[in-house]
């Protein structure tokens, strides 16, 4: 399983955290399988310079997410922890991209507005490298758009 046991927690907490306006800490919340594993560093090596390879296990510290995700465009807590989940699902699929290194739940998931969405994870494997950092989440599908976009109900 990618996501540990404890890991909606740990990023609950962080997301907590950031709200009172603490730093998180960085904590490991899941890994990638081993297919996930070797399309990412596959990828990694067949880039201009080639890049390191990275191991499997994820770091989470949620600022980002939480400024973009919650803050900016509107979603709650529990709606980023779900896109979260879905996207570090075992049957999620690297995406070749060139910037970003993404990972994909192609399968879909019904989101609690009524959307078939497919969740991406999008990692940053440079900062805490060689472990890959969950810096982003985000449902495709859902035709969000961000709060300050979005008509008032």
């Amino acid at each position: 399983m990618p996501l540990y046991r404890n890991a909606v927690d740990l990023i609950r907490a962080n997301f907590e955290e950031i709200s009172k306006g603490i730093k998180p800490r960085g904590v490991a919340i899941g890994s990638l399988t081993n297919r996930q594993l070797e399309e990412v560093n596959r990828a990694r090596a067949a880039h201009i310079p080639p890049l390191p390879p990275v191991i499997g296990e994820v770091l989470f510290y949620g600022r980002h997410m939480y400024k973009s995700r919650v803050l900016r465009d509107g979603y709650t807590v529990d709606d980023v922890i779900d896109q979260i989940v879905s996207a570090m699902d075992a049957a999620a699929v690297f995406v070749h991209h060139p910037i970003n290194t993404i990972l994909q739940n192609r399968s879909g998931r019904a989101d609690c507005y009524g959307n078939l969405v497919k969740d991406l994870a999008i990692f940053e494997c440079s900062a805490r490298h060689p472990r890959p950092e969950l810096f982003s989440a985000m449902p495709k599908g859902d035709g969000h758009k961000p709060a300050a976009k979005r008509p008032k109900r």
